[in-house]
């Protein structure tokens, strides 16, 4: 006989990841990539002071040159992007040192769980989960008429899901927000960690 326990655990996101973005274009491949580098260098200046280890990480992100096609199929020049990832804990010196960047625009921000966060979360809804399980079990058990049960197989998986509001993505320029630099507000929503046990149980 199979049995089944789901139990879900919810805590406040506590991971914040804000993504700069820039993009130029040109009729020259290697102008349209150092104009590209130069911002991504001014906005790594600005931002690098506020790098805290455990609170606030610094990442470069993809950078391309592509062609960009006239109406005959012809290149008629080219389009440069990049991208700097600031992530952490500090929400409000993540805010400050986007603010700082000025030479890139915010495209994205998204909320999440550190690795500490995450690791805990799942821990306490495994704990729920299989106490649940052998509960249940054990009801199963006596509802048939027995005295007790034993574990046959067992599996324990979880899974992460979002709730409550989901940042809207954003794309302004970092310098319409306050020139000192002032936080951007912004709110976390929770993350829920879903842990589910099942297995066959044998009744004794």
């Amino acid at each position: 006989m199979r049995a089944v326990c789901r139990r879900p655990c919810e805590v406040p996101q506590d991971w914040l990841v804000l993504s700069l973005s820039v993009q130029k274009e040109g009729v020259q491949a290697a102008v349209v990539q150092q104009q590209i580098n130069a911002v991504l260098t001014a906005a790594l200046v600005a931002a690098t002071p506020s790098v805290k280890p455990g609170k606030i990480e610094l990442s470069t992100g993809g950078m391309q040159v592509t062609p960009r096609y006239g109406r005959d199929g012809k290149i008629n020049g080219w389009v440069g992007s990049t991208e700097l990832v600031i992530e952490g804990t500090d929400f409000a010196r993540i805010s400050s040192a986007a603010a700082k960047a000025q030479t890139m625009a915010i495209s994205n921000l998204s909320f999440g769980l550190s690795r500490v966060a995450r690791a805990q979360l799942e821990t306490q809804a495994q704990v729920l989960a299989i106490d649940g399980f052998k509960l249940k079990a054990a009801q199963i058990a006596r509802g048939f008429g027995f005295a007790d049960y034993g574990l046959r197989e067992v599996s324990v998986q979880s899974a992460d899901q979002q709730s409550g509001p989901v940042p809207r993505m954003m794309a302004m320029r970092t310098s319409a927000m306050a020139a000192d630099a002032a936080p951007m507000p912004m709110e976390a929503g929770k993350s829920l960690v879903v842990v589910t046990v099942s297995g066959a149980v044998q009744l004794k």
